[in-house]
């Protein structure tokens, strides 16, 4: 399955509490599960304003589908092309 960033413009992301991400977490969690197995959530950065998701789907159409219904915003989604590292040099 396609790899995608998620770019979520959240103002004062970086001033959420563990308590407020926790929140956040269980309600994505509860949309995938209702999703089912063609969208996984692998990580997420959160930054200042904005959180920044890895996710690997079938397709865009999925990870816009669990943003609409989690409420979550879906600024920008990336697939992902190519993935380098140290090792990679």
């Amino acid at each position: 399955m396609p790899k995608f960033i998620i770019e979520r413009e959240i103002p004062g992301a970086g001033q959420l509490t563990a308590a407020d991400l926790q929140a956040v977490s269980q309600k994505s969690c509860s949309v995938l599960r209702e999703l089912g197995p063609g969208v996984q959530w692998v990580e997420s950065y959160v930054t200042d304003d904005k959180v920044y998701c890895v996710y690997i789907a079938n397709d865009e159409a999925l990870i816009r589908k669990h943003a609409e219904m989690g409420g979550f915003p879906a600024n920008r989604i990336s697939e992902v092309k190519a993935i380098i590292d140290p090792a990679t040099a």
